[in-house]
């Protein structure tokens, strides 16, 4: 039995929100009011390891997140926030800016092997807890006309590696080794997991 009639998710993704409902969590968005600011805290340091990155962000908009519930007065509750990250030899690849980005992130990502790492933490009172899901995706070769095709259907805007598993990117996707669900951003063992330490799931 769960101590808490909901949580809070903060987070703009709608596949983060129907990862949530496919485990029956119920939740209340908590969104930034100032999404350009939002978007700054992805900002990756100099000479900063994609792991050192993905946790450290992720921290960072659990931080803003509960600030913000106090702030405007809401009702106490556990707030839940992820970040995923994608990493080929080393290199980060954020959410692309642009087509132009986003072909160049799906030439890299062509025909090789890549890391995704997807951060959850939760966050209630003082106490956070931080789980990480660590997947590897291999793409096949893609054509230019693919690649091409592809960002014209605009699905990779917004999305970290400039793709999405559960879209149109699933045809170009030979094998993956860990969590899909964290690859999609929300991985729902590990997720489930830090409910349970609060007695929410």
């Amino acid at each position: 039995m769960s101590s808490y009639p909901f949580i809070y998710l903060a987070s703009q993704s709608p596949r983060r929100q129907a990862l949530l409902e496919q485990i029956g969590v119920t939740f209340k968005l908590l969104l930034p009011p100032d999404l350009a600011a939002a978007e700054a805290l992805e900002e990756v340091l100099p000479h900063e390891s994609a792991l050192k990155y993905v946790k450290r962000v992720t921290r960072l908009k659990l931080k803003v997140a509960m600030q913000q519930m106090h702030q405007q007065s809401l009702p106490e509750g556990p707030v839940l926030c992820a970040d995923t990250t994608v990493v080929i030899d080393q290199r980060i690849l954020g959410k692309p800016a642009n087509a132009t980005q986003a072909i160049d992130m799906l030439t890299q990502l062509s025909g090789k092997t890549h890391q995704v790492l997807t951060a959850v933490a939760v966050g209630h009172h003082r106490r956070i807890d931080l789980a990480l899901s660590r997947s590897s995706v291999k793409f096949v070769a893609m054509t230019a006309a693919d690649i091409q095709a592809y960002v014209d259907s605009h699905e990779p805007m917004g999305k970290a590696g400039a793709y999405a598993i559960q879209g149109r990117a699933g045809a170009f996707i030979q094998k993956i080794s860990g969590s899909y669900s964290g690859i999609m951003g929300l991985p729902l063992y590990e997720t489930t997991q830090l409910l349970k330490s609060i007695e929410v799931a």
